[in-house]
């Protein structure tokens, strides 16, 4: 697959969006520090054609339409936040962001000699050059765990890692050594529980760092409940990176760059949608991201129907390409698609920005939970809405609810 190089670059929309239309006020005392004792108990507000209403979350599967596609982001969370000490007493934390090579996710996980990854630096004037190492005890050894870094860019770090025992996986080095990367907006220190907690429960494949929160409130029960009204559940594969907590810092949206993540949706995923036209609702932002992006996914290659194309969406090309198609002809096109080139998966990276003014294509409902100001989650929220978003979240503040990522849900039809 050939590279390419992403130029941000500023475009005038048919609508004009200021962020500061997109603050609210929070009081400290409303941001969830910690989970609920049980995942389950959390609250639910229920959003539907401008009501609003309250439930738990264990209430959802009587909101929810018998035999819908219930959408589940299945990446999990790696225990990003990697202490390093010099031998100064200098602290240096290294805060993984994506793998640069092995750029695929598993190999480099499965690695067992040397892997470079793009990463943060905290307290990076401390470290200009040289190595930097760590002991780390794993199964009764004694491993040697280096860092050093190989390119300073913009906005991050390259750094190889290497360590001495051929047996041991990269995936385990960081689990052994690794710290949760719980938002920074917490103000505190990651716990014990938060290994757990900050983790949802049918998580498969590792990548993100940062948890996929919508999904942090199902239980076993729940799931149960679900299946037995046969609501078809479809896993997507969707990496959530640092960039999900970078507020909108300018007040003119086409001025601010999005950054990209990488899904992967299974063949037989896609053939579910198309077969059963039911209504799709997505556990998270990330999968409505997803979502979205396999539709206009389609759209590009109807237009690009004799070359194979790279699997890229920019940030704008939404608003650049006509939505024509409906939902299943899109799903049709990638289909055919998949099957020419023999693909069981579609693997693709998206950098697309769902703003109001938006015109939704797959999703028809959205569990979701409370967002901070100024963020390009509050701004999907509002395009789903119709700019409702003000109500509801005036509604959660007058009625007690929890925000933020260990904070209450939303069920928004």
């Amino acid at each position: 697959m050939n590279s390419i190089v992403f130029r941000p670059f500023r475009m005038k929309l048919p609508f004009k969006i200021d962020i500061r239309d997109y603050c609210y006020n929070l009081p400290e005392n409303r941001i969830a520090k910690y989970p609920n004792k049980e995942r389950d108990t959390s609250r639910l507000l229920y959003y539907n054609k401008g009501n609003i209403q309250s439930y738990f979350f264990t209430d959802l599967s009587s909101l929810i339409t018998p035999e819908s596609h219930l959408i589940f982001n299945d990446t999990k969370v790696i225990l990003a936040r990697l202490p390093f000490q010099k031998q100064t007493g200098a602290k240096i934390e290294i805060f993984l962001l994506e793998p640069y090579f092995p750029a695929d996710y598993s190999i480099s996980f499965n690695s067992t000699t040397k892997v470079v990854w793009k990463c943060l630096v905290g307290n990076s004037k401390k470290w200009k050059s040289g190595c930097l190492y760590k002991e780390i005890q794993i199964n009764n050894s004694t491993i040697v765990f280096s860092a050093e870094t190989v390119e300073i860019r913009n906005n991050y770090r390259l750094i190889q890692f290497e360590w001495n025992n051929a047996e041991i996986s990269f995936s385990e080095i960081i689990s052994f050594s690794g710290i949760t990367p719980i938002p920074p907006y917490l103000n505190r220190e990651a716990e014990a529980l938060d290994k757990d907690r900050y983790q949802t429960i049918y998580s498969l494949y590792e990548g993100s760092v940062a948890a996929p929160t919508a999904g942090l409130h199902f239980t076993e029960d729940v799931l149960k409940k679900l299946s037995g009204k046969h609501i078809n559940f479809i896993n997507i594969t969707l990496h959530v990176g640092a960039g999900t907590f970078l507020p909108v810092k300018t007040n003119e949206i086409t001025s601010h760059e999005m950054h990209i993540e990488h899904f992967n949706i299974p063949k037989s995923g896609l053939q579910d949608l198309l077969v059963q036209k039911k209504q799709i609702i997505s556990v998270g932002t990330t999968s409505v991201r997803a979502m979205e992006s396999l539709y206009w996914l389609g759209v590009k290659l109807k237009e690009n129907q004799n070359q194979q194309i790279l699997h890229f969406l920019d940030q704008w090309d939404p608003y650049n390409r006509k939505g024509e198609l409906t939902r299943e002809q899109s799903l049709e096109v990638v289909l055919e698609y998949m099957e020419k080139f023999k693909l069981t998966d579609l693997r693709a990276s998206t950098k697309i920005m769902i703003i109001p003014g938006y015109k939704f294509k797959m999703t028809n409902g959205m569990l979701t939970n409370f967002h901070q100001s100024r963020s390009t989650l509050l701004l999907l929220v509002a395009a789903f809405t119709e700019d409702n978003w003000k109500k509801i979240y005036d509604y959660a503040l007058e009625n007690g609810y929890r925000f933020l990522s260990y904070g209450d849900s939303s069920l928004l039809l």
